[in-house]
């Protein structure tokens, strides 16, 4: 599929039919996937539901954007990590949720 890679970071338009498949298939074919379901969905809560448990089920790790930025960064006081802390707080994140008032979820 991707030669010299083993890591794959994938997302779909919808969870149930662009991201299942291509993710379990990948894992079946030796390479580590990570799936970002928050940039990810599904039209229906059932079919979003299935599609996550299937890909669980096949060893396809299940993350969110923000985890796995962290994850790649490592560290968040290299120069790449603050800026990146800069525009999450001036562009990504709600003022509520910095301020402490609600939570985006």
């Amino acid at each position: 599929m991707f030669a010299n890679r083993t890591n794959l970071i994938m997302a779909g338009i919808t969870t149930d039919v662009c991201l299942v498949y291509p993710a379990i298939s990948a894992v079946h074919e030796s390479y580590s996937v990570q799936a970002v379901m928050d940039a990810s969905g599904s039209p229906f809560h059932l079919s979003e539901d299935l599609a996550r448990q299937r890909m669980r089920d096949s060893e396809v790790v299940l993350t969110a954007t923000i985890t796995l930025i962290a994850e790649l960064l490592k560290d968040w006081s290299r120069p790449e990590g603050v800026e990146l802390q800069q525009l999450l707080f001036s562009d990504v994140l709600p003022l509520e949720f910095i301020e402490g008032t609600s939570t985006p979820y």
